[in-house]
């Protein structure tokens, strides 16, 4: 069986299912996009169509690996339906991330492979730095961590925490103590340094010690993000990704960029195929999960050409510390890491897209046209 290092893709689906999760109590979300913004809550349909098409001469079996949103705090899943001619599909999370999947197989290559996923998103706008959370957070005298949280202070892959990146992470920090104020300082580091590189296919591999050893501080979120969270850990601050993908417009950012934060028509419609974005988030001792996403604030300044120091992106950097707009949904914090069921080609670098086989051979996913796939979304009203 010829392996081709190419990438990854998405795919379809053949009986129905529905699934309707356990919800944390939630109030549902008001008649008007006014009044939705207004409290930070959102409701949104994402439809994605898969029409998964074989490389000429592939036969065997197909396996798809799409990624399902988090429950959290900032949003809940409502509801999730599939539908399609797969021979079989689940949603799992059963991998070292517990990253939700809905995996679907086709039992030969060479027959039409369909599948469409509905997913009834509600999101809240999460905002602790705005609303003034961490007015008076004090850091402990010992700083200790859940296991759970532990677990985003260790290297990966792509994201060692020695060598380069431990020296840059020295450098930034310096005789600082405090740990909101270290991932600060980091944070001001790499939306300052760092810059969006269009020329990066899909969201990039978030190669951070390449990255810093190149002297070319470019890339995509992936890229991006993941030089602050590997900074942050180096430093000794757990901070981890959260890939996912943009639902529809920016209310609370679009004065600032009509494009770079998301954007949808009248109705509220928005073509989503391309819209995958990483995040970021870490953790401060003595008070929980704050998000951050210095990506953000290169992709506005790239997009509406100004330089770092215009009141407009100094805005925007001002805001994504401590604070997300929820016009986005993240799927998971999976990271050099490997699916389940489990893929012939693994580990993979993260989970922001849909991933597929066939006969072991993986798809590329950063081409939806190739690949065959479809995202639509519409905010609900």
């Amino acid at each position: 069986m010829e392996r081709r290092n190419f990438l990854k893709s998405a795919a379809i689906l053949s009986t129905a299912g529905l699934i309707t999760p356990v919800m944390a109590t939630t109030t549902t979300a008001t008649s008007s996009t006014e009044q939705c913004a207004s409290e930070g809550r959102r409701r949104f349909t994402m439809t994605q169509t898969y029409n998964v098409i074989a490389p000429e001469g592939s036969e065997g079996i197909v396996k798809v690996w799409i990624p399902v949103p988090e429950d959290t705090h900032f949003q809940q899943l409502r509801k999730i339906t599939f539908k399609g001619n797969y021979k079989d599909a689940w949603i799992t999370a059963d991998n070292s991330y517990g990253a939700k999947t809905l995996f679907a197989t086709w039992p030969d290559a060479k027959s039409k492979m369909e599948m469409t996923v509905e997913m009834d998103i509600e999101t809240l706008d999460w905002e602790p730095m705005k609303t003034g959370d961490l007015k008076t957070y004090r850091a402990p005298k010992e700083i200790r961590y859940p296991v759970d949280v532990e677990h985003y202070l260790k290297s990966t892959k792509h994201m060692p925490t020695t060598g380069i990146v431990k020296q840059t992470s020295d450098k930034i920090v310096g005789s600082e103590t405090d740990p909101l104020k270290k991932a600060h300082l980091i944070y001001l580091w790499v939306s300052a340094n760092m810059f969006r590189d269009n020329s990066v296919i899909g969201c990039g591999t978030g190669d951070v010690a390449t990255i810093l050893e190149s002297g070319k501080l470019g890339g995509k979120c992936t890229d991006i993000n993941s030089v602050f969270v590997a900074l942050a850990r180096a430093a000794g601050i757990p901070a981890r990704e959260m890939f996912g993908i943009r639902l529809g417009k920016s209310i609370k950012l679009d004065k600032y960029s009509k494009t770079a934060f998301g954007s949808a028509d009248e109705s509220g419609v928005a073509k989503i195929s391309g819209g995958q974005h990483c995040r970021a988030m870490f953790y401060l001792a003595g008070y929980g999960w704050l998000p951050a996403d210095p990506a953000d604030v290169t992709k506005m300044r790239l997009t509406e050409k100004k330089e770092h120091s215009d009141p407009a992106v100094q805005a925007v950097n001002d805001y994504l510390f401590g604070n997300w707009e929820m016009n986005w949904v993240g799927f998971n914090y999976g990271r050099d890491f490997d699916l389940s069921p489990e893929a012939e080609q693994a580990p993979i670098n993260n989970f922001g897209y849909p991933y597929a086989e066939v006969d072991g051979d993986p798809l590329n996913y950063y081409e939806p046209k190739v690949f065959a796939y479809d995202y639509q979304s519409k905010e609900q009203r």
